[in-house]
């Protein structure tokens, strides 16, 4: 696994939040800031950290109420625009102008308002399988797990409760990927118990979106799609993902033009994990248009 350092910024309303600091060996590069999923962290990235670090460097946060960062007081921050608030105030400290995004789901969001808000900070943006609308069917989906809490007695009893609920996802996983998942999802609480590693809380806002009919971003999403013209854009799409439809992928690349490549992946759902041989080509695509300028 390549080397990180643990880095920690204070959001605008006073949390503790974590961060790793990939070193990368060129320091005209842009940086690779890597935004996690719903339920996920920092740690999600691993897989692509251990083939990129030191060619680039990568920033992984832990968004608020996930791994290392710490809980809101508030659950109803937990909202697409407050963690572009934090992501901000981390770039301020770190002196970063610009960066290549790279936004699975949630962190696609995030993406989205970067585009809307302050494009000129983006040198390059993949959006892992997530687009200005999410199908209704993984939605349902998203409802019915997050903020449910997980207790294993062990890391294998959470890997097959892993492969158990997304089986269908990851169809070729092993047990050894399952496993290495697990780690990346859960961690060990002081009962000595396996559980996820996320402040259950998480959910709260969600559920009340659910009753308002609102979007997760809280905005109508697709004038942004322009906000991404003439910047190297990848659209990841899991080949069986039942949150990014292709139509809807196809209309994204649609609305941004040339800049915009749309790739799926085969064999996966939501989300690929940025290891997979398609997803590895298609990054390695949008970094050299990146570096062409």
């Amino acid at each position: 696994m390549s080397g990180y350092s643990d880095g920690y910024w204070w959001s605008p309303d006073g949390l503790r939040l974590h961060y790793r600091d990939y070193a990368g060996g060129d320091d005209g590069r842009p940086p690779l800031l890597c935004l996690p999923g719903l339920t996920r962290n920092a740690r999600d990235f691993e897989p692509l950290a251990a083939r990129l670090a030191g060619q680039w460097r990568l920033i992984c946060p832990d968004m608020r109420g996930r791994a290392e960062s710490a809980y809101a007081k508030d659950a109803m921050t937990y909202v697409p625009l407050t963690y572009l608030q934090d992501i901000g105030r981390l770039l301020t400290d770190l002196a970063i102008p610009r960066f290549v995004a790279i936004g699975t789901s949630l962190g696609g969001i995030i993406t989205m308002l970067i585009a809307a808000t302050h494009r000129e900070w983006l040198s390059g943006a993949l959006l892992n399988d997530v687009g200005p609308v999410v199908d209704d069917a993984g939605m349902a989906r998203i409802r019915s797990y997050v903020g449910v809490g997980q207790s294993h007695p062990s890391w294998v009893h959470a890997a097959r409760s892993l492969c158990e609920a997304n089986g269908d996802v990851y169809p070729g996983y092993d047990l050894e990927a399952w496993l290495a998942m697990a780690k990346r999802l859960y961690r060990l609480n002081n009962a000595g118990r396996i559980v996820l590693d996320y402040d259950m809380r998480i959910a709260e806002p969600i559920r009340a979106m659910a009753q308002d009919g609102a979007s997760e971003a809280g905005v109508d999403m697709w004038p942004v799609m322009a906000a991404f013209r003439d910047i190297p854009t990848l659209i990841l799409r899991g080949a069986q993902s039942d949150i990014l439809s292709a139509p809807t992928a196809q209309r994204m690349v649609a609305d941004i033009g040339d800049s915009a490549q749309l790739v799926t992946v085969p064999d996966v759902g939501h989300a690929p994990v940025l290891d997979e041989p398609t997803s590895a080509d298609a990054i390695d695509r949008l970094l050299e248009s990146v570096l062409r300028g």
